[in-house]
């Protein structure tokens, strides 16, 4: 399908940085962007994404940040709302600081953790469902450190490397822009979808394309093994009475309806058709968090896994 009006990526680097951003984005788009690196700040650059089930023109909106918490501020303020309702992606340049210097590294984490805010509390987190990444430039050995931090915030670190470098790691795994591009290709950009069915044939067009049965004539699969992402049974019985727990709440956070939760007879769980939608639609969500870390090691991603179930469980 031909999205014709997709949701927006704002990419962000802080204020000193532009000539990175401006490398990031010829990148990913094959061009450079027209204005000088040092004013990004309010420009657009278009990214044309073409996979199996989609093509799209996705405009990129650039802005350089001379500081993070002020612009943390304005991007969570009323004012802003319309803007955040509009993006599918969210991405963070930063130049990688070696050890040293210390300026330079106080300086990146404060851009990660203010951008991570504005994911956080403006976007929803890891109920967002869009695509947020944190590119950091440099040959350094020892990222771990910067791992941690964007996963602390819900985004995913990829570092990008001179263009002689191996795209794939020792697993196989796409690294650098190919990883980032990876990221970009498998969210989903449709914006504003008012008819439900409309969207649900979407994603299950999708699923289909991708070999995905989790949806059967029996209902959804909640097996927590088929989402391979690093938690167990035990972790998502939990997460699944918690989601039915939260149905008996007037208020549903997940799709802004009435519960229409009944409760329990006889010692059984009373599943209705509202409860069933809460599972589908949490389990496209931890399945968007999967495909988002599919890239990562197998460590981290068994953390974010962790990381993503806690969130749930502490919004229900």
């Amino acid at each position: 399908m031909e999205i014709s009006s997709p949701r927006r990526v704002l990419a962000v680097s802080l204020a000193d940085e532009g000539h990175h951003l401006a490398r990031i984005i010829k990148d990913l788009t094959g061009t450079y962007p027209k204005q000088d690196p040092a004013a990004l700040a309010g420009s657009t650059h278009d990214l044309s994404l073409k996979t199996a089930y989609y093509t799209a023109e996705v405009p990129i909106w650039l802005d350089l940040v001379s500081s993070p918490t002020e612009w943390a501020g304005t991007f969570l303020s009323v004012d802003a709302k319309e803007v955040l309702e509009v993006l599918g992606g969210v991405i963070v340049v930063f130049s990688l600081p070696v050890k040293s210097q210390t300026d330079e590294t106080k300086a990146a984490r404060e851009l990660i953790q203010n951008v991570g805010k504005v994911v956080k509390d403006g976007l929803g987190g890891w109920s967002w469902d869009g695509v947020s990444l944190c590119l950091g430039i440099g040959e350094i050995d020892d990222v771990d450190e910067w791992e941690d931090c964007c996963a602390e915030w819900g985004l995913e670190f990829v570092q990008v490397k001179s263009q002689s470098v191996a795209t794939r790691n020792e697993f196989g795994e796409k690294t650098g822009i190919p990883r980032a591009l990876e990221a970009l290709e498998a969210n989903d950009w449709v914006l504003g979808l008012t008819d439900d069915l409309e969207h649900e044939d979407y994603e299950a067009e999708v699923r289909a394309g991708m070999g995905d049965t989790s949806k059967d004539a029996d209902g959804p699969d909640l097996d927590p093994e088929s989402l391979d992402f690093g938690f167990d049974r035990e972790d998502f019985a939990g997460l699944k009475q918690a989601i039915l727990n939260a149905g008996k709440e007037d208020d549903d956070f997940l799709n802004g309806e009435p519960s229409t939760y009944s409760g329990k007879k006889d010692g059984e769980e009373s599943v209705d058709d509202e409860d069933i939608k809460k599972l589908e639609r949490m389990m496209v969500k931890l399945q968007a968090v999967r495909d988002t870390s599919a890239g990562m090691p197998e460590e981290q991603r068994k953390r974010i896994a962790a990381k993503a179930v806690a969130e749930v469980m502490k919004e229900l």
